[in-house]
C-alpha cells in the first residue's frame, strides 16, 4: 500500500523547515548572536512538533539525524576556522558554544580523529 501524497508532502515540509532553521541557527552561532547550540528538542519546539517526530522525519528524508547535521557542520566550520584564522582553539570552541575548551577538543578529536591543534599543524604543513 503506497504512502498517501499528503504524508509525503508533510515530511518534505518538515525537512525543508528544519534545514532552513538549522542554517539560520548556524549563522547566528557563527556571528555570535546566540551562545547556545540548539538540540533536536529545541528545533522540534520551534517547528511545533514532537522531538521524536522531527528526528524520525529527518532520518527518513535525509538518512541523517538532526544531531548528525549539527556535528558535521560544526566540524566543517571548525576546520575552516583552524585553516583560515589564527583564533585559538578555545576561541573557536567558544564560537560554537563550548564553555570548556576541553569539551570542544574532545568533540573535534572524536569527529576528526585528531585534536584541533594537530589538525591546524597538519593543514599548515601541507599548504
Amino acid at each position: 500500500m503506497p504512502i498517501p501524497a499528503k504524508l509525503l508532502t508533510r515530511k518534505d515540509e518538515i525537512t525543508k523547515d528544519f534545514l532552513q532553521l538549522f542554517e539560520e541557527h548556524i549563522s547566528a552561532l557563527m556571528s555570535g548572536q546566540v551562545q547556545e547550540r540548539y538540540s533536536a528538542s529545541k528545533f522540534a519546539s520551534l517547528l511545533f512538533i514532537a522531538p521524536g517526530h522531527l528526528t524520525n522525519t529527518i532520518k527518513l528524508t535525509t538518512g541523517k539525524s538532526p544531531c548528525d547535521f549539527m556535528e558535521e557542520r560544526l566540524l566543517l566550520e571548525a576546520q575552516k576556522m583552524l585553516q583560515e584564522t589564527n583564533l585559538s582553539v578555545a576561541e573557536i570552541g567558544y564560537k560554537f558554544a563550548y564553555n570548556d575548551p576541553t569539551n570542544f577538543t574532545k568533540f573535534f578529536k572524536g569527529m576528526a580523529g585528531i585534536t584541533p591543534l594537530q589538525y591546524r599543524k597538519k593543514v599548515r604543513l601541507t599548504a
